[in-house]
């Protein structure tokens, strides 16, 4: 068997560990592991490769950005900061129809924007928004199906992790994929609060309306998340003006987001033991991750399978447009079976120098930022399609009412906006570039 097929042949036998409920990171390591040993031929070179690998991947600066962004989630939310958006977009949305539902979608979206995490974004606004949904007679379908969609977007609006995680595997700036990434994160939420606009509109017995909040209550309420506002503010701005690195920027931002926790007199030690604790939980996670996608795809580059891809590629003289259609349902395909963050690092190392070597009539750095940003996409949409939806499991998991089908109805008509926005941004680069040019013009 020649290093080709061997590279090609572990594809499948991943996906069988992974079917077999071994943990993704595992997974990646043993296979990596095995097959670098296969090409090698002996243990000692691959011991001693995974002892440089292991080194030469944590002492990246940049995976410290990590850490920082999901401690500042944590103290987010045990912080009640939730449910302050969740009351300020409800005063406002609330008496329209399927205004409750758009209410969590807008919180979702502002929460999304000081967590960085789906599955914390979920989680948390799903405690806060849906008894008001059920409250309010919206279906099970609906209430689950909207706070699932929404709580993608604790992916795409920045800061996020799985962002500075695609910047580092594609060698993109930070700051720039966090410009990029904005506009598409703010489509999304309206693409969602259009589709329960629709839905209410189909079904209009579907849910009731709350009364009109006086406008003196909605800047009371308003008032409420300002420290939401203001750390959003300190972070993205100071990273897009330059004032901070992504790293300090996130170091700011933890710092900031515990001082409001502690000022709105939420935190105690109990809780700040609770966030820390779950944030070394999380990181451990992640770069265990992050060294098993190290592992696999420098067996990978080992064997010269992805070099050899891309010259194939180039050689055939198919449409760019062609390819990076496949590579997205491919990337859809992967999301019903595997967790965001593993496709991301499994993937992109893969794919990208496949995909940069073709024309889109555009430079590398733009190419680099548009690709990330609709990979980043349809990934999200991976988080609510089955059988592995992970934002579906855990809101489902809120409302035992409410069946794991119904669940996966009511994200319908949410991937279907996802779809159309994938189509959009891919047709139109410059939606997703424009906000890049007009700061580097600056």
């Amino acid at each position: 068997m020649t290093n080709i097929e061997l590279a090609i042949w572990s594809f499948p036998v991943l996906l069988v560990l992974v079917f077999l409920r071994m943990p993704i990171a595992l997974a990646m390591i043993g296979v990596g592991v095995g097959g670098t040993w296969l090409v090698i031929g002996t243990p000692m070179m691959t011991l001693n490769q995974l002892k440089t690998l292991t080194y030469g991947t944590f002492s990246n600066y940049s995976f410290s950005i990590i850490p920082l962004f999901l401690l500042m989630g944590q103290f987010a939310t045990l912080s009640g900061m939730s449910a302050a958006l969740f009351r300020a977009a409800e005063g406002f949305l609330g008496h329209r129809k399927g205004g409750v539902a758009m209410s969590a979608v807008g919180a979702c979206a502002g929460f999304g924007a000081i967590c960085g995490s789906s599955l914390a974004t979920a989680a948390t606004m799903g405690q806060v928004a849906l008894p008001e949904l059920k409250r309010y007679g919206y279906p099970g379908s609906l209430a689950t199906g909207a706070l699932a969609a929404g709580g993608t977007l604790g992916i795409l609006i920045p800061p996020s992790v799985i962002l500075v995680i695609y910047a580092i595997l594609a060698e993109q700036n930070i700051e720039k994929l966090f410009v990029a990434a904005l506009l598409p994160g703010v489509l999304a939420a309206i693409g969602y609060m259009l589709a329960i606009s629709v839905w209410v509109r189909v079904s209009p017995n579907s849910a009731a309306v709350r009364d009109r909040v006086p406008w003196s209550e909605r800047l009371l309420m308003l008032g409420k998340v300002w420290p939401v506002v203001t750390i959003f503010v300190v972070v993205v701005g100071g990273i897009y003006s330059g004032i901070f690195t992504p790293t300090e920027a996130a170091a700011v931002g933890a710092a900031g987001t515990g001082i409001a926790a502690i000022a709105s007199r939420q935190m105690n030690w109990s809780k700040l033991k609770e966030a820390i604790l779950a944030t070394a939980a999380s990181s451990a996670m992640i770069f265990l991750i992050v060294l098993g996608a190290g592992i696999y795809n420098s067996f990978l580059s080992l064997t010269q399978l992805p070099q050899t891809a891309s010259s194939w590629v180039g050689d055939q003289g198919f449409s760019p447009w062609l390819i990076l259609t496949i590579v997205l349902i491919m990337y859809l395909i992967f999301g019903c079976v595997m967790d965001s963050l593993s496709m991301v690092l499994l993937t992109v190392p893969i794919i990208f120098p496949i995909m940069s070597a073709l024309d889109f009539g555009m430079s590398a750095n733009d190419f680099g930022l548009w690709f990330g940003i609709l990979v980043l996409i349809v990934v999200e949409v991976g988080l609510i399609t089955p059988p592995v939806g992970m934002n579906l499991f855990i809101i489902n998991s809120m409302d035992r009412e409410t069946p794991i089908g119904q669940t996966y109805k009511g994200a319908l008509p949410f991937v279907i906006t996802d779809m159309i926005r994938v189509v959009i941004l891919a047709s139109f680069p410059a939606i997703t570039l424009w906000l890049v040019w007009i700061i580097d013009a600056l």
